[in-house]
């Protein structure tokens, strides 16, 4: 995508239409790089767009948990798309990036939460912008303020918000920490509560945060706090961060690469994979 199609699009209130994607097993994953994706997301932390913008990596974990097929074969009904929100779903993993080269013949690059987020806060810094987080553990509050304080000293640092899965749950908490956010000015919330939890809670409370930009992050508190540490460029390179992670965190992950992973693999290759130019909002 170009920036004469990113600033026809704002214009139109929109900041995703016309943006080409692949259909991977009933999810829209469009076809962006990290420049265009960096610029759209700081469009929308500014609230250029009529609806906040909520960003989703699409990987193996998020074709299990949204996944038409994954989603009939356990029987479970999708749940309805938040109309209040656009939604841009980017590259995560090496089987979608290779999938969507396959069917397509553009070779998009892999676009993760934790690729994203050092561009996305430098731009933050620059543009003078709030950031809030919700989820990871109450004990690495302090080690992000620090963080933010070394590292993107300009950028105000909203809140962490860690709430328990009861929480979560309740509309009424839900909705209470919701309205903090927006009384704290959030202009970009890093929601990193996991899949499929993050993206629920972004449909149903992401537009009552007030802020511009949701991204659907998972991993990256930890990242950023320094209690998980990424993968080596080499082992991402080579599409192996899924097994730099299992061997940091066995227990956690274990089911998620080793026994859903499998068949959500099998579930991209058999998608056809048609490519649109229509703006895809679906999770």
């Amino acid at each position: 995508m170009t920036l004469i199609d990113r600033v026809s699009g704002s214009v139109s209130g929109s900041l995703v239409a016309g943006i080409p994607s692949v259909d991977i097993d009933g999810t829209p994953v469009h076809l962006i790089d990290g420049e265009d994706a960096r610029g759209i997301i700081s469009d929308a932390s500014e609230h250029v767009s009529t609806k906040p913008l909520a960003v989703v990596s699409i990987n193996l974990d998020h074709v299990h948990h949204f996944g038409a097929s994954q989603l009939t074969a356990r029987h479970v009904e999708p749940d309805p798309v938040c109309d209040g929100l656009e939604w841009l779903n980017v590259i995560d993993g090496a089987p979608i990036a290779a999938h969507v080269r396959r069917v397509s013949g553009i070779p998009c690059p892999k676009l993760s939460g934790s690729d994203l987020i050092g561009p996305v806060l430098d731009d933050a810094q620059e543009q003078g912008l709030s950031v809030g987080v919700i989820g990871g553990m109450p004990d690495v509050t302090a080690a992000l303020r620090a963080r933010f304080a070394a590292d993107w000293p300009r950028v105000r640092f909203a809140g962490h918000w860690t709430p328990s899965r009861e929480a979560l749950a309740s509309p009424a908490d839900a909705s209470r920490i919701a309205a903090e956010m927006k009384a704290a000015g959030v202009d970009i919330l890093l929601v990193c509560l996991g899949k499929p939890r993050q993206e629920k809670w972004i449909a149903q409370y992401g537009q009552a945060t007030g802020a511009g930009a949701l991204l659907a992050f998972g991993a990256v508190v930890d990242f950023l706090a320094g209690r998980v540490s990424r993968a080596p460029s080499w082992i991402s390179d080579a599409g192996m961060e899924w097994a730099w992670r299992l061997m940091l965190e066995p227990k956690r992950l274990a089911r998620r690469y080793l026994i859903e992973g499998p068949p959500a693999y099998l579930a991209v290759r058999r998608s056809i994979g048609s490519i649109t130019l229509q703006p895809g909002e679906s999770r």
